[in-house]
């Protein structure tokens, strides 16, 4: 077996579950359970939820709960992400369903599984690596606002579950402004009840599940009380049995390109969470291919059973890392949660206010929004701020996918520009005694990175050079060099060897080299000796010309 192939083997099992997943569970695994039990009650609704709000109904976001949370538990890269449902799925999802149906999602959720596990195995997890920090914190910000923005419209009116406009911060407004005012006043009640267990109790001691007590406490006063409090409400009590979804030629070329960008939703979404939920719990590194990995397991295992795409959800993940969630086994214990409301404990659910739940949402997005790091990024550098301001506005306003793209934009512009300023081209002495018609000669090192964005300054800079017989380009110090800055190199030797200026080249190095003989630098040079390795022999070479070049002119004269 060579080298390469044991590379590949290497990787692959790295990919699947080992022991060491489940090193901290002696220590851990009181208060995993608590955290997915909390966890579980938690996604509940929301998984309800979000299946209604995409138009595949309740049933299929508890599959998507149970079966993707189980699934990506086990083979995700991350000990404490929560995996199921999203509200971001839920905008890409509705769409399809308009257009293809119902039917349509269980295809899609299979074919968008095997993209992000193919990007997995190729090793794509990586690339999340190269979002900034400010875009991350800008991320986690703007995804804290839309959580707790979300919870205001089912505080505002019992008889409002959803948002009532797309932008959930303009539908949070519209709510307060036709809000019920006696279900508010109880709605606030609640959720002041629940924000002080889940703040106040651990203070006591932290092994207390704040936002479990909270929930119990404000489910039993709802129970004794008249309230015009809503509760969750009836839940399905079966699931279907897993079956193949239709995949002939016609559904799979209609579904290519929505299940493309569901992959990528769920890809980007899942590696951000974990990422995030790696800098909130001391549970060590996430492993972004592995992630991959277990996000497209699990919406494969959601397609076969009926349900929709999953990612990894950043707020059950906040809820399950705040009620001591530390191993897979909190989060894994979450879907087996779900799987027992389902089977045994539907009933005592359903009593459950929605606002006791909104509560520990609005607890754990308030907890999400770090003010002192947002101050930080904005007294860094204008690129920083702009780029993170920009992430915060994108996800609340637009899209957390189009919000991470315009802030890897905003940074990528600010850094292309800042290598950019440092590309430069020098004209230094020539070494050695002076000859005396040195200033024939012009000896010009290029410093920093030659690419694209400087390349037309640097041509300017070189061609314009007036009264010099030689140019000798000292290329040693040059950091980068891309396909634009060879062929500024090349256009530049052409202009100045039409104008009788002859060009040498010093100090090419060994990873350049290539790249200039493809596109065609050397092959502009006047002779393959114009080519040198040390400065003293290309000056030589260079005085040598211009006295040569001077005598030619004064015998032409005589």
């Amino acid at each position: 077996m060579n080298a390469r192939s044991s590379q590949g083997l290497d990787h692959l099992r790295r990919l699947l579950p080992r022991r060491s997943d489940y090193r901290e569970l002696p220590r851990s695994w009181r208060s995993d359970l608590m955290a997915g039990l909390t966890v579980g009650i938690v996604a509940l609704p929301l998984a309800l939820g979000f299946g209604i709000s995409s138009g595949v109904g309740a049933e299929a976001g508890l599959i998507t709960a149970i079966v993707a949370g189980l699934i990506a538990a086990i083979f995700g890269g991350s000990h404490v992400q929560v995996s199921g449902p999203t509200g971001a799925m839920v905008v890409v999802l509705a769409p399809v369903v308009a257009t293809h149906g119902i039917g349509a999602v269980a295809a899609l959720s299979l074919m968008a599984g095997v993209i992000v596990l193919v990007a997995g195995v190729l090793r794509l997890g990586r690339a999340v690596s190269f979002i900034p920090w400010p875009v991350i914190e800008g991320f986690t910000l703007g995804i804290g606002v839309i959580i707790f923005a979300q919870q205001v419209p089912s505080l505002a009116d019992p008889g409002e579950h959803g948002a009532s406009h797309t932008n959930v911060v303009v539908s949070a407004v519209t709510a307060l402004s036709t809000a019920d005012p006696t279900h508010l006043g109880w709605a606030l009640a609640a959720v002041v009840i629940v924000a002080a267990c889940m703040i106040g109790l651990p203070r006591i001691h932290a092994a207390i599940p704040g936002s479990l007590i909270g929930i119990i406490i404000v489910t039993v006063a709802a129970a004794l009380l008249t309230t015009p409090l809503a509760s969750i409400g009836e839940l399905p009590s079966t699931l279907p049995p897993p079956s193949l979804p239709v995949l002939d030629p016609a559904t799979l070329r209609s579904l290519a390109l929505p299940a493309l960008t569901v992959a990528a939703l769920a890809a980007i979404e899942s590696l951000l969470s974990a990422r995030v939920a790696s800098s909130m719990a001391p549970t060590g590194r996430y492993e972004p291919d592995r992630e991959l990995v277990g996000q497209g397991l699990a919406s494969m295992a959601s397609g076969l059973f009926g349900g929709m795409p999953a990612t990894g959800a950043i707020a059950r993940t906040a809820v399950n890392i705040r009620s001591g969630g530390r191993t897979r086994l909190a989060s894994a214990s979450h879907a087996v949660v779900l799987m027992a409301v389902v089977a045994v404990a539907s009933g005592p659910v359903e009593h459950i206010p929605r606002a006791a739940l909104a509560g520990v949402l609005m607890v754990t997005a308030a907890r999400m929004v770090n003010l002192r790091t947002a101050w930080t990024i904005l007294r860094s550098t204008r690129a920083d701020a702009l780029a993170f301001v920009a992430t915060v506005v994108v996800t609340v306003s637009v899209d957390l996918v189009v919000a991470v793209l315009i802030g890897l934009v905003v940074a990528g512009v600010f850094a292309i520009r800042s290598l950019a300023g440092i590309s430069e081209v020098r004209r230094e002495p020539l070494p050695g005694p002076p000859a005396p018609e040195d200033h024939r000669i012009a000896l010009l090192r290029l410093d920093g990175p030659l690419f694209f964005a400087p390349a037309d300054r640097i041509l300017d800079r070189i061609t314009t050079l007036d009264s010099v017989s030689v140019v000798i380009l000292r290329m040693s110090q040059l950091e980068l060099l891309d396909a634009t800055g060879a062929r500024t190199l090349a256009e530049v030797v052409r202009h100045l060897e039409a104008r009788g200026v002859t060009v040498l080249i010093k100090g090419v190095q060994d990873g350049h080299a290539r790249l200039l003989r493809r596109v065609g630098v050397l092959a502009a040079l006047r002779h393959v000796n114009h080519l040198f390795d040390d400065l003293d022999a290309a000056v030589a070479h260079a005085r040598s010309h211009v006295v040569r070049e001077r005598s030619d002119q004064a015998r032409a004269s005589t």
